[in-house]
């Protein structure tokens, strides 16, 4: 059914101080908030996310709650990104998408969701010979989109290649200065052979730009998709015992396993220095495996 205001044209007529005039209607920017959601690239499941229904049962989910709406409100010059960092499960990628859609409906923000482990393997393929997409092709909408949600950064296996390709996007959001929300399961350990670190993982250079870039923000709780959104005393003990994810069960596996140091990671550099002519290349075509 056209639009009662605009007969779908896309512009209204208005009056004021007896002057009519024409502008924009509300239907057109409805329109244009649906397009840049799908265009956003949000997966399927998390398309309903919003902060309403955003589960908060514990104080640290509650500030992060209460940075989600600063930055919301701050946008689109929020001071810092934001990164949410905590175990699996307590709504890490839920909030962060929650504050993409918010913003892409609400001002009209250009928007982008991207799974990390997913990126890289996206960047590995372009080096099939059968393949016409380039590096940057696949880069571009990480690198030069104002509103960035890199999610399960850290959950990729670690090399030098791996390194160099997430210091490469972040340098460039960094040095841009565009608005990033990452989530991550890594922990800040002064520990760099700690494989969960982020020195461990990302190295000291990218470390200390997400640490400028970003307001790191702690959830704590207890993994939804295995207590469920209203957990029971019973059930979080429960879990709490018995589950590998919970943080008691995580640092008794820890201390079971030898740790890798960096010196076990190397592997010849070949990252481009410039934004549009990136090199992610290794010899036979299987960078970072």
């Amino acid at each position: 059914m056209p639009c009662a205001l605009c007969d779908d044209t896309g512009w209204k007529t208005i009056e004021a101080d007896g002057v009519r005039r024409v502008a924009r209607c509300d239907c057109w920017y409805q329109r244009a908030a649906e397009y840049q959601l799908r265009a956003a690239g949000i997966p399927t499941r998390y398309r309903h996310c919003s902060l309403s229904n955003f589960e908060t049962h514990y104080d640290s989910l509650r500030r992060a709650v209460s940075r989600a709406r600063k930055f919301i409100e701050d946008y689109p010059v929020p001071e810092r990104g934001l990164l949410f960092w905590g175990a699996y499960g307590v709504g890490k990628t839920h909030l962060a998408v929650a504050i993409l859609r918010e913003l892409i409906a609400t001002k009209g923000a250009v928007g982008y969701f991207c799974e990390v482990p997913a990126l890289l393997k996206n960047v590995r393929a372009t080096y099939d010979a059968k393949t016409t997409d380039g590096e940057m092709d696949v880069l571009a909408p990480v690198l030069r989109s104002d509103l960035l949600v890199l999610d399960d950064l850290g959950e990729e296996r670690t090399s030098e290649w791996v390194q160099e390709a997430l210091a490469h996007v972040i340098n460039v959001r960094y040095s841009e200065n565009r608005a990033t929300i990452i989530t991550t399961g890594l922990i800040d350990s002064p520990d760099s052979t700690d494989p969960r670190s982020f020195i461990f993982k990302l190295g000291g250079r990218t470390r200390s730009r997400l640490i400028e870039m970003c307001e790191w923000v702690h959830m704590e709780g207890t993994d939804s998709r295995e207590v469920g959104p209203e957990p029971t005393p019973e059930r979080i003990a429960e879990w709490q015992e018995k589950s590998p994810t919970s943080p008691k069960n995580i640092e008794r596996s820890r201390k079971g396993f030898p740790q890798k140091t960096a010196g076990q990671l190397k592997a010849k550099p070949r990252f481009g220095g410039r934004e549009d002519k990136v090199d992610l290349k290794w010899p036979g075509g299987r960078a970072g495996s």
